[in-house]
């Protein structure tokens, strides 16, 4: 994104403002990285001793300079020219790699790992593959699919690329959104949407992202109540520390919740 740049050909210290799933899966761990994403709920155990390099998005120039790193790896380009200043930095804009593969083959060859990235993907389509086709043998191939978050304040829909849920039913599963929304939502990949719009976009299935709401309170409230896939228990709620993320070890584990859950529903 900003130029050539020179890196070490096997970084030993490195501070992963991102990505950190694909590293964790080519046994590169960082020695900084934000403490949200320390907290991810699928690979927190493997960071353990890591240090905290500062908020998520606005990391800490200090504690990144006392790391002493030969690599940061970040997503964010309003902090490239900081920490460019630091080490080498490597600037990857979220969206720009949009599944497991890209991610993997790119971070394979960017850290000597083409071997392990192909072993990890292989293994990863294989199982892919088995809940898919268990999915396709429990659900009809035109239901349709809708990845929706709802707060205390506003209520969003997602696509194929925004995590809540999206990659796992998009592109893991295959599924599709419902035809009158699916070119807005996987053009933008998200929209904010009012109560009164979310029949518009609810399809067959819900996949739902709620912190302090259960299913059941979801079945008694007037509005989504009266949502078919409501009505009918095809709606899944999960709270944001299991559905924001979207790396390649959280879309595995994912894809497999969501086919258990949709096997059940035959």
């Amino acid at each position: 994104m900003n130029g050539p740049i020179q890196i070490p050909m096997h970084p030993q210290r490195i501070v992963a403002e991102e990505y950190l799933g694909s590293l964790i899966v080519l046994d590169v761990i960082p020695v900084g990285a934000p403490g949200l994403t320390l907290q991810n709920y699928y690979f927190k155990e493997a960071l353990t001793g890591v240090a905290d390099s500062g908020t998520y998005g606005s990391p800490s120039p200090e504690v990144i300079t006392s790391l002493n790193p030969d690599l940061i790896i970040t997503g964010n380009k309003d902090v490239y020219s900081t920490l460019s200043k630091i080490a080498p930095t490597l600037e990857i804009p979220y969206g720009q790699l949009k599944n497991a593969h890209e991610e993997l083959t790119f971070f394979g060859k960017v850290l000597g790992k083409e071997k392990e990235a192909e072993a990890w993907l292989a293994e990863y389509d294989r199982r892919i593959a088995e809940a898919k086709a268990k999915v396709d043998a429990a659900i009809p191939a035109d239901a349709t699919f809708s990845i929706i978050e709802s707060t205390d304040k506003s209520i969003y829909a997602y696509g194929d690329n925004f995590g809540r849920g999206g990659q796992p039913v998009y592109q893991a599963l295959g599924r599709k959104p419902p035809a009158a929304v699916a070119d807005q939502i996987m053009e933008k990949q998200w929209a904010e949407i009012s109560a009164e719009m979310i029949g518009d976009y609810s399809g067959d299935y819900i996949v739902l992202t709620a912190n302090d709401r259960t299913v059941e309170d979801f079945k008694k409230d007037p509005i989504w109540s009266s949502i078919p896939a409501v009505k009918n228990d095809r709606l899944y709620v999960w709270p944001e520390e299991r559905s924001w993320y979207y790396d390649p070890i959280a879309v595995l584990a994912q894809t497999e919740e969501l086919a258990a859950w949709l096997t059940k529903q035959q």
